[in-house]
C-alpha cells in the first residue's frame, strides 16, 4: 500500500482530535471497530476538567492534579494541561459539542473528587463522552484531509533498518506505511475481568511500543473506578463521579456510610473493595441527592439501572471497583514524542507525566485533546523523513477467547485493587506459562509489564496498593524496556 503522510492508530478522542488538527496535512486514521464503538472516550460520563469558572485558575487546577498524583505528576506537565485546557474546550464547542449551560448561558461546571473547584464541563449530566465523540466523528468524516479505515486492528509496529517506526502491520497481513506514526490506542481495562472499558482495550498500544524498543513507564498504576454499577455486565456500566459531586452517599447494606464521597479515587475504590470483601456490600445512594431528577440529569446511569431492575430514584445502586484508566504507558515528552524515531503517542496509552500514580477525575479527556493539539503543532508542516529500506516486523499471535478470559480473571484477582508479592508472583508465572503455550500476544505482553512493575514497586502509592508494603517510600518512577516484557526463551 502507498505510504501515508501521518498514520494515527486509534480513533477515540485523542486520535480524531489530532486528525482534525493536522489539516491540511494528509492523515490516515485506523479504527479497530466502527467509529465510536471501541473507544473508551465514547463512554466517558463525567466530562472534561478545565479552569473556566469564576474563582478558578489554571494554577489551582495544576495544584489539584499534582496532589492527586501522589508525588509522581510532573508539575510542568500539570501546568501545561491546566493552562491549555480552556482553549481546547473552546475548540470542542466550535466543533459542535453542546456542553451544559447555566440559565445565564455560561458553561455549567460540576465538582468531582479531589478538585478544589467546580471545573468539569458536562453534557446532559453524564453524556459528555458520547456527545464529544459524535461531534468529532461527524467532523472527521466530512474532512477531506482525513482517510478513515475501520475494522482494522494493528498488531505490531513496522521499523526500518535504523529502528525508525514506519507504520503498522495489521490483522490480515495488511500493512500501512507512514512518514510519522501516532499511537492513540487507549488503555488496558480489557485485561481485567471487571472493567468499564471496551473489550478491545487490552494495552496493545504500549505492548506494541515495548516490542519495538520504546521506553515504558509506570504500568503498575491502573486506576479502578470506585463506582461501576454491579449488575453482572461486561463491560460494567459506570455510575459517574458527578453523582457524588451532587451529594450521593456511599453506604453498605446496613445503610452505614464508610468513606468520604469526595476522597481520591484510590481511597474510595479500596474502601468499597474491603466493604464488599467483608460481606457488607457497597451501594451508591442518590435518592435524596438526585431522586426524581435522575432521568433528566443522569440519563445514562438511569437507563443502565432500570435495565437491571433497579430504580435509582427509590433504591441505592450496587457498586464495585472496576479497571477504568491506565496512568502508565509509553513515555512521551511535552510534544508527544516517544523514545523511537517516527513514533508519537497521545492519550491513555502514554505516560506523559500528567497523572502520576492517580489520575485526577476528568483529566483524561483533557490530556487527550491538549496533547493531540501539541502533536499536531509539530507534525502539521513536517517534512519527509529520510528514505529507508522497506520496514518489517514480526507480528505476534492473537490471543484466543479462552486464554484471554483466563488472563482477565488472573489480573483481576492478583493485580487488582489490592496486591501482594505472592499473588503477583503467581500471576507472573502464569503469564509466562501462557506465553509459552499461546505465543507472545500483545495482551500477554501488556499484562506482564503491569505485573512486573507492580512487583518492583515495594510500596503503596496512589492506585497501586501493596498489602505487604502498605506505606509509601520515596517517590520514584518505574521504567521498563522490551527486555522486561517477555520471559527468557
Amino acid at each position: 500500500m502507498p505510504s501515508r503522510s501521518v498514520l494515527v492508530v486509534g480513533a477515540g478522542l485523542a486520535g480524531l482530535f489530532l486528525a482534525l488538527k493536522l489539516a491540511p496535512r494528509r492523515v490516515t486514521v485506523l479504527s479497530q471497530a466502527p467509529l465510536g464503538q471501541a473507544a473508551s472516550s465514547t463512554w466517558a460520563q463525567g466530562g472534561l476538567a478545565a479552569a473556566l469558572g469564576p474563582g478558578d485558575d489554571p494554577a489551582l487546577h495544576a495544584d489539584d492534579t499534582v496532589k492527586a498524583g501522589a508525588g509522581l505528576v510532573d508539575p510542568v506537565i500539570a501546568r501545561l494541561l491546566a493552562e491549555e485546557g480552556p482553549a481546547r474546550v473552546l475548540d470542542l464547542i466550535a466543533l459542535g459539542v453542546p456542553f451544559d449551560r447555566t440559565p445565564m448561558g455560561e458553561l455549567a461546571q460540576s465538582l468531582e473528587a479531589a478538585h478544589s473547584r467546580p471545573r468539569v464541563v458536562r453534557v446532559s449530566g453524564d453524556l459528555a463522552g458520547k456527545a464529544i465523540m459524535d461531534a468529532l466523528i461527524h467532523a472527521a468524516r466530512a474532512a477531506h484531509h482525513i482517510e478513515i479505515v475501520e475494522n482494522m486492528r494493528a498488531r505490531c509496529l513496522l521499523q526500518d533498518a535504523n529502528g525508525r517506526v514506519r507504520g503498522v502491520w495489521c490483522d490480515g497481513a495488511v500493512t500501512f506505511t507512514a512518514d510519522e506514526t501516532v499511537l492513540a490506542t487507549g488503555g488496558s481495562g480489557g485485561l481485567y475481568a471487571v472493567t468499564t472499558n471496551p473489550p478491545e482495550a487490552q494495552g496493545q498500544g504500549f505492548a506494541m511500543a515495548a516490542r519495538a524498543g520504546a521506553l515504558i513507564a509506570d504500568p503498575e498504576f491502573v486506576q479502578f473506578h470506585p463506582t461501576a454499577i454491579d449488575i453482572g455486565r461486561d463491560p460494567a456500566p459506570l455510575a459517574t463521579e458527578a453523582l457524588r459531586g451532587e451529594g450521593a452517599k456511599l453506604i453498605n447494606a446496613a445503610g452505614e456510610a464508610f468513606v468520604s464521597e469526595l476522597a481520591a479515587r484510590d481511597v474510595v475504590a479500596r474502601a468499597i473493595h474491603r466493604e464488599r470483601s467483608a460481606g457488607r456490600g457497597a451501594f451508591l445512594d442518590a435518592r435524596k441527592a438526585v431522586g426524581a431528577h435522575f432521568p433528566d440529569e443522569f440519563p445514562t446511569v438511569f437507563a443502565a439501572c432500570m435495565s437491571a431492575g433497579i430504580d435509582p430514584r427509590e433504591q441505592p445502586i450496587p457498586v464495585a471497583p472496576a479497571a477504568h484508566y491506565h496512568m502508565g504507558g509509553v513515555v512521551t515528552d511535552v510534544w508527544g514524542r516517544t523514545t523511537l524515531d517516527g513514533l508519537w503517542a497521545i492519550g491513555e496509552c502514554t505516560s506523559s507525566g500528567a497523572h502520576g500514580a492517580n489520575r485526577l477525575a476528568s483529566n483524561s479527556l483533557l490530556e487527550a485533546v491538549v496533547f493531540a493539539h501539541r502533536v499536531a503543532d509539530r507534525l502539521r508542516d513536517g517534512g519527509d523523513p529520510p528514505a529507508a529500506a522497506p520496514p518489517q516486523c514480526e507480528p505476534p499471535p492473537a490471543l484466543a477467547d479462552a486464554p484471554r478470559a483466563a488472563l482477565r480473571a488472573l489480573m483481576q484477582e492478583h493485580a487488582g485493587v489490592e496486591r501482594n508479592a505472592q499473588g503477583l508472583g503467581f500471576a507472573l508465572d502464569r503469564i509466562d506459562a501462557m506465553m509459552r503455550e499461546h505465543g507472545r500476544a500483545n495482551a500477554l505482553y501488556a499484562a506482564r509489564l503491569v505485573v512486573m512493575a507492580a512487583l518492583a514497586r515495594k510500596e503503596s502509592r496512589g492506585a497501586h496498593f501493596r498489602s505487604d508494603y502498605p506505606h509509601a517510600a520515596e517517590p520514584h518512577r518505574t521504567f521498563l524496556t522490551r527486555d522486561d516484557a517477555a520471559p527468557a526463551s
